[in-house]
């Protein structure tokens, strides 16, 4: 499969602390992507230089051939790359479906959209046909602020499947999230996935990452130890020192 996102030899620093260090990855087209390590392994910064909220020091990021290593997150955005975040971004006073409106408008400006949220005919029948794909639609007129945290991921998915984007970057979809909606954030992914779209998921639940991805990726010190497929990389010496604070000696792991 063709690459989509090209991540190559990326470096970044915050002060001292080195975030990711030489980090190599592809996210081939129709995949999903599992990025799993130990806290502080460099998944969320490899997130956020992707997307351009963080600026790499070196190295190049690629989307579909076309570099975005400097490029801002709102150009990064419109050229078809959508993230979600460890902390929802909602508005919790809103309901569930005007949050869905004022995603419909956001390449207008937040404060705009959200002035005119009621939104057309046509904005409300979308919005409605992806809560009930993500399982929200009898609870479209409760304000968000009062879904369950595992409700408000499906609601932010949702929010960011209004713009359709090519390949959607989901950091921690099920970190707090009930066992229940964990399975049916699952089967939503892979819907979206049969219908031809690319997922990269950071991700501390191993289970999840491996039944759903299709390749994994574990980083460990900003460096990509290996990436492979599931049944590959869950029995891999360099993964099980990763976790298990086994040796640090990366000349000797698999590369």
């Amino acid at each position: 499969m063709t690459p989509l996102i090209e991540v190559d030899r990326v470096c970044k620093s915050f002060g001292g602390l080195q975030a990711l260090a030489e980090c190599s990855l592809d996210v081939p087209e129709g995949s999903i992507t599992g990025v799993i390590g130990p806290n502080g392994s460099g998944k969320t910064t490899l997130f956020n230089v992707t997307t351009g909220y963080e600026r790499a020091n070196d190295g190049e990021i690629r989307f579909a051939g076309a570099p975005i290593t400097r490029a801002s997150p709102d150009r990064v955005f419109r050229l078809g790359v959508g993230r979600t975040f460890q902390i929802t971004r909602l508005f919790f006073r809103l309901s569930v479906l005007e949050n869905l409106l004022v995603a419909t408008q956001r390449q207008e400006g937040w404060l705009r959209s959200v002035a005119r949220r009621a939104g057309s005919e046509a904005e409300r029948r979308r919005a409605l046909n992806l809560l009930e794909f993500v399982g929200l639609a009898r609870l479209a007129d409760s304000p968000a602020g009062n879904l369950s945290y595992g409700q408000r991921k499906l609601l932010e998915l949702a929010s960011l499947l209004v713009a359709d984007p090519a390949v959607l970057l989901l950091d921690e979809p099920t970190a707090g999230v009930n066992p229940v909606l964990i399975e049916q954030l699952g089967t939503r992914i892979r819907d979206l996935n049969g219908q031809g779209k690319t997922f990269v998921v950071v991700e501390h639940n191993l289970e999840f990452v491996m039944e759903l991805c299709h390749r994994v990726t574990v980083l460990h010190q900003g460096r990509a130890l290996i990436s492979g497929p599931p049944d590959v990389v869950r029995t891999n010496p360099a993964v099980l020192d990763a976790y298990l604070g086994g040796g640090d000696d990366e000349d000797e792991l698999e590369p």
